[in-house]
């Protein structure tokens, strides 16, 4: 796992960071509008609306195609796509949906398709499960020559779309096209990074590179550590950085509203239990898909208080654990009565998502016989390595679980140093 000594290349070899200050040495936090972290109080601007401030001039001359989906959205709610197509100054060609879709009606796994957008008539080209050369063909297809990121992430290295940022990019280098990411806050803070990193050898779309479970990072910096460390050739990179955020900062902080980035990521307190509570996905459990709160409701059938007793009897720091009673209207136990738990964060600053999500997995196999892991073995997928899984199975507690990834873990954050860009 590469992760260790100093980066392949030259932040120069990547492209300029605009809009932002070029005097910012990889690693070192700026400040004000140089890199985007304001006084309390001052109002947060995100890449977009820097870059709109800025009369579009870095794409002034360029034919442009967007990745995005529904979170791309300005302060008033309204799409960027929208915003631009209609400004005379953007010659905007096309449109990137990624997984859920450009306008976001597609479940998890699914996509649009080709089409025209209704709104714009723009066509609309799909990148959901392409990546090489049948992405860069898509994006050669298209005619433009700048591609533009702009998608609100949630802070989880399973979480696509920074895989397909990731998958863009490298992409976009074989095309012979100019990359620029929009950067956005990261809604659960970039404080830390948390969990297990990637093994490379359990690389898929919810994890392409050795990254942690909550990597703690913006798109724009993990678009920077992608080019840097990850990529075989450096795409032509640009970055519009934000003003006004501090790692800190819950999405709330932000004033910015709230589009689900995906059908079951619903509020930002999903998000903020995301990085733990997907393990579930891995196992017979529902991750509480097909309710009100998708993983904040955790259960099965023949599950009852005790899981809920045992998790509290752990004393982690900043939730509690109610018993809960559910019926998920689609996915695992459909239309049936289940029984588990749900989270309840009372102290964001010292809640660990992922230390929860390994804790609950350890006292569900623990209070219920019926516990097993899905037969693909999706949890190592999602963990990024074998360890999880079989520490699990071999009777190790939460506290020896995460104590195995602690090397790893100091590995990623002294590389992921490097490319932070906010105090």
């Amino acid at each position: 796992m590469k992760l260790s000594g100093p980066s392949r290349r030259s932040l120069l070899a990547a492209g300029p960071i605009t809009l932002a200050a070029a005097s910012v040495a990889p690693g070192a936090a700026a400040t004000g509008e140089a890199g985007g972290s304001h006084p309390r109080g001052t109002r947060l601007r995100t890449g977009f609306e820097r870059l709109a401030a800025d009369g579009y001039a870095l794409l002034d001359g360029h034919r442009v195609g967007v990745v995005t989906n529904p979170t791309g959205v300005t302060r008033d709610v309204r799409h960027i796509v929208d915003v631009m197509h209609a400004d005379d100054r953007v010659d905007l060609a096309a449109v990137f949906g990624p997984e859920h879709g450009f306008r976001g009606t597609a479940q998890a796994g699914g996509s649009e398709g080709r089409h025209d957008d209704p709104a714009t008539g723009l066509p609309v080209y799909d990148t959901y499960g392409k990546s090489g050369q049948a992405l860069a063909d898509v994006f050669t297809a298209s005619g433009v020559d700048t591609v533009v990121f702009d998608i609100q992430d949630v802070g989880a290295r399973f979480y696509t779309y920074i895989w397909t940022l990731y998958d863009c990019m490298a992409a976009a280098r074989p095309a012979g096209k100019r990359f620029v990411v929009l950067d956005r806050p990261n809604p659960v803070t970039g404080r830390a990074a948390l969990g297990p990193v990637l093994h490379r050898e359990f690389a898929t779309f919810v994890g392409r590179e050795p990254v942690a479970q909550a990597h703690g990072m913006t798109v724009a910096e993990l678009a920077l550590l992608f080019n840097e460390e990850f990529l075989a050739e450096p795409v032509p990179l640009e970055t519009v950085l934000m003003s006004g955020w501090r790692r800190a900062d819950f999405h709330d902080a932000s004033g910015l509203p709230w589009v689900p980035p995906s059908p079951n990521m619903p509020t930002p307190d999903t998000a903020l239990v995301y990085s733990g509570t997907c393990l579930f996905e891995g196992t017979n459990l529902s991750e509480g898909r097909g309710t009100a709160r998708p993983f904040e409701l955790l259960g099965a059938e023949g599950v009852d208080g005790r899981w809920a007793e045992a998790a509290n009897g752990l004393g982690l720091p900043g939730v509690r654990f109610r018993e809960a009673y559910f019926a998920p209207t689609f996915s695992k136990f459909q239309g049936k009565t289940v029984g588990g738990v749900q989270l309840h964060v009372h102290d964001r600053a010292a809640f660990d998502p992922v230390r929860t999500g390994v804790a609950l997995l350890v006292t569900a196999k623990r209070v219920w016989s019926g516990f097993a892991w899905r037969p693909d073995h999706w949890i190592d997928k999602l963990t990024g390595s074998a360890a999880v899984r079989t520490m699990i199975d071999a009777g190790a507690s939460a506290d020896e679980v995460a104590a195995a990834w602690q090397d790893d873990l100091t590995a990623f954050r002294r590389v992921r140093r490097r490319y932070l860009r906010y105090r």
